[in-house]
This record gives C-alpha cells, structure tokens and sequence, in this order.
C-alpha cells in the first residue's frame, strides 16, 4: 500500500524538520504544504533533505483545511492509498503512525483518527483550557457528526482511504477550523466506517493556533448547518425511517410547546391572571411528547452509526 503524509504547515520553521525526520520508511510520499506562513517556514522547507518529500505553497494563508485538501491532491495525483494527515508543530509523533493507519490496512475503517482522552497520565501534561473545551467539543461533535463513540474531535492526526475520499463532496467540506468535524460530517453521510486509535497527548512548547473566542463565536452555526445537513442527506434523501418522523414529529411539537407556553405565561404575568389548567396542558403536553421524539431520534441515530467499511484492505469496493 502506498501510503502518504500530508502536512499542512504554518509558522512550524522550529518542528518542521524533527517531524519529517520521525517518519517511518513504511511512507512512501511526505506532502508538505507551507499555507502562507510568515516566518521562515518556506525556507526549512527547502531544506529538508528526504528524497520523499513534495513541497507545496499557499501564497496566502487559507487555512488547515484548504491546506490539507491541497496535500490530499498532491498525494492522490502520486498514487496514495492511505493519506495521513499530521501536523506540523511537533504534537504527533511518526512512531504512532502505524497504528493510526493499521485499522485501515486491516480493513477494519475507512478513517481513523488519533485519541488522545485514552491516558490520564498522558492527559495530565494537556492544558487544562484544552482539556474542558475537548471534552465539550466531543459531545457536540457527536450529535453533529452522528459518530457516537468517537472522543477528541479536533485531533488532526488522521488517516483516511483513498477511495473514500475521491467519494467525498471536498468542496462541503470546512477550509478553517472545523476542518475534522466537517469531515467527519461528509463520512457519515457517506456511510463510512469511522474509528478512534488511542495515542498518548504530546505538548512541548507550542501553542494552540484555536482560539476560544473563535471556536464559540463560529462552531455553533457551522454545527447547526452540518447537523441539518447530515439529517436531510442521511435521514430525508437517501434514507426516510423511523428516526425521520421522530425529528420531524419532535422539533415542531417542542418549539410550539415552548412558544405558545412563553406567550401564554407572558400573558397571564402582564395581566395578573392565573392560566388555566387546560392552557398549561395545552403547553406541556406538546413539549413532553417531542422531548421522547427527540430521545428516540439520538438512540436510533447511534445505532445507525455506519459498521460496514466502504472499502476493503486493498482499498478496493467491498
């Protein structure tokens, strides 16, 4: 199997060089995609000596996930397999890069991604802002992506098929920050095998390129448009099941509950006058019935989590 790296690189002239030197000789092409850095990256580039490496450049900066996609098609164009992607700022080790890649030779996923929640020793050397907002991120990144027993949604040591990826709508996907949970989006939608590969946390002295303040002010409608569009895609267009009219039954029930509830209580508060019985049931009922919808859709969507690999050990249609 041919297997490639892509390394989206920005800012990493300290790393870059330790990285490259870690990976193993099981990898046939290292890309490196310098996405408009503004330090002397570039130029570290040019200066590694690895006959395996291909040096690609971003005049201006577009992001990890336009970077990645860019090393994506270089690697493809040279025949790739498996494509790994790792980053350049020495977090990921190249000694974890078999087992990261073997659930995809054993044919086993179609994507595999790098957990770093499995140690607590390790986890006890990852800040602890990190930590929190890992922790908050998974749960979300779960009911958006529909990959239930999937942790640590923003690690970006991972590999995926060849063949799968060519299957993917590329241009759906995130270029910026939600660059993994929207690929892992677009997997679902694919029915791809998705898994997590324990590998321990590894922080030294760089700092993290995702803000907090981002991350609040854009994840939540970039979470909210990939979570409806998995539903209309997975649940609507290709597959109309129970778990359709549980949502469809479930979020207009709620919203009329709490609606006609705040107006009601809005009411009887201004004026004085105690709602009565009927008002109160006419508001609740609606409310507890799409509450049970809802919990019914999450339990059938994790059982309709994807099991069955799109492709095989050989990267060949099962």
């Amino acid at each position: 199997m041919h297997i490639a790296v892509v390394i989206p690189c920005f800012n990493v002239e300290r790393h870059i060089a330790e990285v490259v030197a870690g990976i193993p000789s099981m990898v046939r092409t290292i890309v490196l995609v310098d996405d408009g850095s503004r330090d002397g990256s570039r130029g570290a580039l040019d200066r590694i000596d690895d006959p395996r490496v291909v040096s690609v450049f971003h005049e201006r900066n577009r992001g990890v996930g336009a970077a990645a996609l860019t090393g994506y098609e270089a690697a493809m164009a040279r025949g790739a397999d498996i494509c790994v992607k790792m980053d350049g700022d020495g977090q990921m080790a190249g000694s974890d890069l078999p087992l990261l890649v073997a659930p995809l030779l054993d044919g086993r996923a179609d994507y595999a991604k790098g957990n770093r929640f499995w140690d607590f020793g390790a986890l006890r050397t990852m800040p602890r802002v990190r930590l929190i907002g890992n922790g908050i991120l998974s749960f979300l990144t779960k009911l958006v992506s529909g990959y239930w027993s999937l942790l640590d949604p923003t690690n970006g040591f991972t590999a995926i098929r060849s063949a799968v990826l060519r299957q993917l709508e590329v241009q759906r996907v995130q270029r910026r920050y939600f660059f993994e949970t929207s690929m892992l989006i677009e997997l679902n939608i694919l029915g791809a095998v998705v898994c997590d590969v324990p590998l321990p946390a590894r922080y030294a002295d760089e700092g993290s390129s995702l803000s907090i303040v981002r991350t609040l002010l854009q994840f939540p409608a970039l979470q909210v448009r990939g979570l409806l569009r998995r539903f209309i895609w997975r649940y609507v267009l290709r597959d109309f099941n129970v778990l359709t009219l549980c949502v469809l039954v479930g979020v207009p029930a709620v919203t009329f509950g709490v609606v006609f509830g705040g107006i009601r209580w809005w009411h009887s508060s201004t004026t004085a006058t105690a709602a009565t019985a009927g008002t109160v049931f006419v508001a609740a009922l609606p409310i507890i019935i799409g509450v049970q919808c809802l919990l019914v859709a999450l339990v059938l969507d994790m059982l309709y989590e994807p099991k069955h690999p799109l492709s095989d050990g050989r990267g060949e249609p099962v």
